[in-house]
């Protein structure tokens, strides 16, 4: 039973999050969550005494009295989200909303050593804590492929093999004093713009940036693998022979797209992939390919418009669209810690 009252009140709380400002009355949560209007009442009686639901107002009913709305208060919990790039760090204090209400960012290379790049990530993680205006439930942290999501622990991240194996979560943790979750960059990002609402339910978050990965969303959820393998585009071989790649392979898909961009051609780099978002398309069958990451980001007209034209050419219908958001790897790394306060 206590395991029902928790996923009830997270579908609860999850309507609460949807709906925004403008809020949801008791019955319109009844009727999405199938809930009885008395277990309703009771739910939304908890999480006002809670601090986590509070009155925004009254709407007009077609019978009786008007009803009350409720809505989410934002301000009752926070997380923190880390981006530990590939040469920048990123770290940001958001809502339960997944509101971003304090960032930092700073240059710092996974080349410099564990021991440093923890040493800062401890650093700002901190000096974010010591500002937060509420209690805060955890960190999420987000870092390039390959990793372990369960055991918290990278592995062979290309090009710093120093990484393999170092419980990089635990370490945070007791070094934090907090709850800390760790994933990669891609699936981090996919989470939070899943979350956002309208969202598609399946789609392929590609993201260039230092290196080239992609977020998978099946079902509205994640997909990450058992191994958290899941979305290593970046080194799908798909040319024989080809140039070799840190990872050990040849031909890749990122050391060819990554080379377009070094020789200043963003129009061939977009072509190139276009290729590896068709093939996820095909693979998949999702319903929609969103792009983003620092190189993307740069030149997002280029890229939406190379990548849309190479799946139309193959008579793919998916439509392509740039995220359009710097931060959105630190910002779904909050909601590593943030979305299971609503189920998900």
């Amino acid at each position: 039973m206590p395991a029902l009252r928790s996923h009830n009140a997270a579908l609860v709380l999850d309507l609460l999050r949807t709906a925004g400002a403008a809020g949801i009355s008791r019955l319109e949560l009844a009727e999405r969550t199938g809930l009885t209007p008395q277990a309703v009442s009771k739910i939304t009686a908890r999480l006002r005494a809670e601090g986590l639901a509070t009155e925004a107002g009254h709407r007009a009913s077609t019978g009786g009295k008007p009803r009350t709305v409720l809505r989410l208060v934002p301000s009752a919990e926070y997380a923190v989200g880390v981006h530990l790039d590939r040469d920048e760090l990123t770290t940001l204090l958001a809502d339960l909303a997944g509101t971003a209400v304090t960032l930092r960012r700073r240059p710092l290379g996974l080349g410099e050593g564990v021991g440093p790049v923890l040493d800062a990530v401890t650093e700002e993680v901190r000096s974010v804590l010591a500002g937060a205006p509420g209690p805060v439930l955890g960190a999420g942290v987000a870092m390039p492929g390959p990793l372990d999501h369960r055991a918290g622990v990278p592995g062979r991240v290309t090009g710093f093999p120093q990484w393999a194996g170092h419980p990089v979560r635990e370490e945070l943790a007791r070094r934090l004093a907090l709850p800390v979750v760790l994933d990669k960059d891609t699936n981090a990002a996919a989470l939070g713009l899943a979350l956002r609402p309208g969202a598609a339910g399946s789609f392929a978050y590609v993201h260039l940036g230092t290196g080239l990965g992609a977020g998978l969303v099946l079902g509205g959820a994640p997909l990450r693998g058992d191994r958290t393998g899941a979305g290593e585009l970046g080194h799908q071989t798909v040319q024989l022979d080809g140039p070799p790649c840190d990872c050990g392979g040849r031909g890749c898909l990122e050391v060819l797209c990554l080379a377009a961009v070094r020789r200043g051609e963003p129009a061939e780099a977009a072509r190139i992939l276009g290729a590896g978002a068709a093939n996820l398309v095909r693979l998949l069958d999702i319903d929609q390919v969103l792009l983003g990451g620092r190189v993307v980001l740069a030149a997002p007209e280029v890229f939406e418009a190379g990548v849309r034209e190479v799946l139309a050419g193959l008579g793919l219908t998916a439509p392509v669209t740039v995220a359009g958001e710097r931060d959105a790897v630190a910002r779904g790394a909050a909601w590593l810690t943030l979305a299971p306060v609503f189920g998900k």
